[in-house]
Parts: C-alpha cells; sequence; structure tokens
C-alpha cells in the first residue's frame, strides 16, 4: 500500500498543496485564456480576490516556475505576467480537471443537495 504520510518534504504533497489554493489554479487558467496580463488586469479577471492574496499567489507560482513575471523600466514601472514553458506544459492537465469539473457539476450539486437534505433528517 503507497502512503502519503506527510514525513519530512514530500514533493508530491508540497507541490499540490500550494497549486490547490483557492487562486492558483485561476490564475493560470486566467494567463492561459487571456495570454499575458499586468496585476490589475488579472485582479479584475478574478474579481473578488484580494490584491495581498494575488500578489503571494504570483509569487509563489513564479518561485515554482509556472509563470514568467516581466518588469519594464519605466516610471511608473509595468509588470506582465505570462506562463512559462513549465506552466505551459501543466495547462493540458489543469484543463482537463476544468472540463470534468463542468461535466460533472450538475450531479456533484445535486449530490451535494441530496447529502445535505439526508444529514438534516
Amino acid at each position: 500500500m503507497k502512503n502519503f504520510h506527510h514525513t519530512g518534504v514530500c514533493p508530491v504533497r508540497d507541490f499540490l498543496g500550494r497549486l490547490g489554493n483557492k487562486w492558483s489554479l485561476l490564475v493560470l487558467i486566467a494567463l492561459k485564456a487571456n495570454g499575458t496580463l499586468r496585476f490589475g488586469e488579472i485582479h479584475r479577471c478574478l474579481g473578488d480576490v484580494s490584491q495581498r492574496m494575488l500578489a503571494v499567489t504570483l509569487r509563489d507560482l513564479e518561485a515554482d516556475g509556472l509563470l514568467h513575471r516581466e518588469v519594464f523600466p519605466q516610471v511608473p514601472p509595468r509588470v506582465e505576467y505570462r506562463l512559462s514553458p513549465r506552466g505551459e506544459n501543466l495547462m493540458p492537465h489543469l484543463e482537463a480537471l476544468v472540463d470534468w469539473t463542468l461535466q460533472n457539476l450538475p450531479d456533484i450539486l445535486q449530490d451535494r443537495r441530496r447529502y445535505a437534505e439526508k444529514t438534516r433528517e
């Protein structure tokens, strides 16, 4: 039996934990859908993310090599974000997950309602 206990550093757990937070997938999907974006444009794409959380998410994705951040030397500084080759390589897997979610969402929502009704009894 394979175990996934957190003993020391588990690279799968570490990466999936980072990628599976509330905003990382949405940032990557926004960049894939729209191409190169500035911070404010990403913020508008996601809507309800705080500026601080978006900044943290972008830093984490950059640290993992999933996006590229380019600063243009002008006043005020212009910063653009785009998927890196590693991020592009990840996207077919994320798009498959998004497609699966969209296909199964009606049934998932129905099961959630049934479960909620069952637990109220």
